[in-house]
């Protein structure tokens, strides 16, 4: 039987996490949020892994929750899950993650895009978050990573309509880096995680907890970490070699140090 989580290593410093549950639409059921979290706790503590690639099919990067496991759950079986301990393993891992997303990235599936760093997205992939249409809402960062994302207004529009948005439109709202050819989405990916993989692993670490703190934190408070990350780069032999490399017009050989 074929795992519905799949990792392969890409290249020397870059790895991808596949969802492939395709009888499903590739659906997020408890088996696959728990594969996904157990995926990225492994690769986050991987020193030879740089950057990760999150796709899943070419239809379906993950059409939503399944609504199977759901419909008969009550109040208590729900806080029972604790789901949320499975995408804090996504949410918290310190290595860059680009989310190649063709087809639809419905309800879960948008959440879990929105849990990366970067969306490639196919021309024809297409977002939402329906689930007001099932009775429900979005639970685990529909409401506040869009939001941050969009702004209110974009964001009460998909969210309380439940519509779709076309990647083309994803992207002009902000909701996604790039749109390709659908053809092109993995690829794309790749090439982005492999020129990542070549910057200094270190610095690449503190950019995104500082970035991502920049959301919650009062504009000095984020300026004071800023320029407080920014020095200690340079006890880093990364910045050493970085810098060195530049003077003397060569390609840096950075060691994550």
């Amino acid at each position: 039987m074929e795992q519905v989580v799949q990792v392969e290593q890409v290249s020397a410093h870059v790895a991808m996490v596949k969802i492939h549950r395709p009888e499903a639409k590739n659906a997020l059921n408890t088996e696959v949020r728990q594969k996904l979290a157990a995926a990225f706790l492994q690769l986050n503590d991987d020193e030879n892994v740089r950057a990760i690639i999150l796709t899943g099919g070419e239809t379906d990067f993950a059409a939503g929750a399944d609504l199977k496991e759901l419909a008969n759950a009550e109040t208590i079986q729900m806080m029972q899950r604790r789901t949320e301990r499975y995408w804090q393993a996504i949410a918290q891992c310190s290595k860059p993650v680009i989310a190649a997303v063709n087809g639809y990235a419905l309800g879960g599936g948008c959440e879990l895009a929105m849990h990366a760093d970067i969306i490639i997205a196919g021309k024809s992939a297409q977002f939402g978050q329906p689930e007001v249409k099932v009775g429900v809402m979005p639970g685990a960062g529909g409401t506040q990573r869009l939001f941050r994302a969009v702004g209110k207004f974009h964001a009460m529009r998909i969210i309380m309509t439940g519509c779709l948005i076309p990647a083309p439109e994803a992207y002009q709202i902000g909701l996604v880096s790039q749109v390709t050819e659908d053809s092109e989405t993995l690829a794309t990916a790749i090439k982005m995680a492999e020129g990542l993989a070549k910057m200094p692993p270190i610095a690449l670490e503190q950019i995104k907890e500082v970035a991502l703190l920049a959301e919650d934190v009062p504009l000095n408070a984020g300026l004071m970490l800023e320029r407080k990350s920014f020095q200690m780069l340079f006890s880093s032999e990364d910045q050493k070699e970085g810098m060195q490399a530049f003077i003397e017009k060569r390609k840096p050989n950075y060691q994550g140090r």
